[in-house]
């Protein structure tokens, strides 16, 4: 039987529900045209086929937290830079939309105490081995034992997600890939479960707590899951999208002939018609207020901004003050990339010499003495005297403060991932862990949960000995 083309795919799931006798919903609304709305809009059509109305209100662009900025004409990445190669969803979404990696441009880091530099990259694989050998003995290879462990048992997902399984809580989820283990990361802090695995006091200081404070913005007491999503990310080869990573939410929309609804919701109600249960949602724009109702919802905004890590990104296009970093003379100034220790004088938590998001084949990255453009990362933004610290001059600085990341507390339990029958909840996974892939991740979840839930295939819902079943099936 030869394969079907991909449009006659996405009907299958439709067609085979159809028969059971359930009209499929109606309308969904999706609440944020971020990356969670835009995958969890293309998983829910891919569930329950083209028929179905999808609105996505968004006050803000398209893209959400996967922003760029404008400098000279050029478009850059303000955050949500990277992807690990291993983000199979990512990697679907860029197949599908016919987009693109963009060109990689090697550039070197190294992690700065606000005196000296703790550990500093080479171009020489095997003498950046030596020198992690010879500063922390074999904590890397512990490190990597253990984020290794932990990858390998998450990408059991990608089965079960394939097989059409899904959960309807966090710790269901977790508990399916690693056991109880896996629950257990959330409430532990990274360096605690490093230092149980013989990773020494000094690597966790200088290079987990540099990596932590480039990507989450955070200290070694963020949880253990959460730690290993990220150190996985600075260990592996990593990538990002030509034009920038949020055309995938652009695309997707587009993909899906999603309703994007320019408006802020302001509330969601529960009424009941005909026998079932419809959700009123809420909403303020340009135009003023209105409402609409819909079969299901899915909030892919945090429902507790209050609880999450503020952050701030200064866009600066400038000459780096590179004696500040030990090098008096800039052209002997070697990094693209400087992440810190936690250090209480230090101001910053990492900068980069970032490169535009279209990158021609002629691009060179620009000479250290050279004018060119640096994000910065810091809790707060950078005053005048701290711009001047990291900068013999500039001409220009662009500052985007937003509420990134979970302020992530081990002591707190996983939010939900149901808020009612056909109501549900996609940011939640952040308090697992924040990534590109980890939100994918969530959004063929939800997808999958709302669709079983609608028909009623509870044997698809929450199973236990995941793996086993999955064999069988094959």
């Amino acid at each position: 039987m030869a394969p079907l083309p991909p449009p006659l795919l996405l009907l299958v799931p439709a067609l085979l529900a159809a028969s059971a006798g359930r009209a499929p919903p109606r309308s969904i609304a999706v609440v944020g045209a971020g990356l969670g709305g835009s995958a969890v809009a293309y998983f829910s059509q891919q569930q329950f086929g083209p028929q179905v109305q999808l609105d996505v209100y968004e006050q803000a662009g398209v893209g959400g937290r996967l922003a760029t900025v404008t400098v000279n004409k050029q478009q850059y990445e303000s955050r949500g830079a990277s992807i690990h190669a291993l983000s199979l969803h990512m990697q679907d979404f860029v197949k599908t939309l016919g987009l693109k990696h963009r060109r990689e441009v090697p550039g070197k880091s190294a992690i700065f105490s606000g005196e000296h530099f703790v550990l500093e990259e080479t171009d020489w694989y095997l003498l950046n081995l030596f020198r992690l050998w010879w500063h922390y003995g074999i904590s890397f290879l512990r490190l990597q034992m253990w984020v290794e462990e932990v990858m390998e048992k998450f990408m059991r997902i990608y089965k079960y997600q394939a097989h059409g399984y899904a959960f309807s809580s966090l710790e269901e989820l977790l508990r399916s890939l690693g056991g109880d283990a896996f629950v257990n990361m959330t409430q532990r802090s990274v360096a605690e479960s490093l230092l149980e695995v013989g990773v020494t006091q000094r690597f966790v200081d200088d290079v987990i707590a540099a990596v932590l404070r480039s990507s989450y913005g955070q200290s070694v007491l963020v949880p253990a899951f959460a730690g290993a999503m990220s150190l996985a990310g600075a260990q592996g080869s990593t990538w990002a999208v030509e034009g920038g990573n949020k055309l995938v939410c652009s695309g997707l929309l587009k993909l899906t002939k999603a309703n994007v609804i320019p408006a802020r919701v302001t509330g969601i109600s529960l009424h009941s018609s005909e026998g079932r249960a419809l959700y009123q949602v809420h909403y303020e724009g340009s135009e003023g207020q209105g409402s609409a109702f819909y079969d299901m919802v899915v909030v892919t905004t945090p429902l507790f901004p209050s609880a999450f890590q503020p952050s701030v990104t200064s866009v600066v296009h400038g000459y780096l003050n590179s004696s500040y970093f030990g090098f008096p003379d800039p052209k002997l100034f070697p990094f693209a990339s400087i992440l810190t220790t936690d250090t209480p004088d230090l101001f910053f938590n990492a900068m980069d010499n970032i490169c535009p998001v279209n990158i021609s084949a002629a691009f060179r990255r620009k000479q250290p003495q050279e004018a060119a453009v640096w994000r910065v990362l810091s809790q707060q933004p950078l005053d005048k005297q701290q711009l001047k610290t990291l900068f013999r001059s500039y001409y220009s600085v662009q500052v985007m403060e937003w509420q990134s990341y979970p302020r992530y507390d081990s002591t707190k339990s996983l939010p939900p991932i149901m808020l009612h029958d056909n109501l549900f909840y996609l940011s939640g996974v952040e308090w697992v862990a924040s990534s590109m892939e980890m939100i994918a991740v969530a959004a063929k979840n939800v997808a999958l949960l709302a669709y079983n839930r609608w028909y009623q295939d509870l044997e698809k819902i929450d199973q236990k000995d995941l793996m086993h079943k999955v064999k069988t099936e094959l």
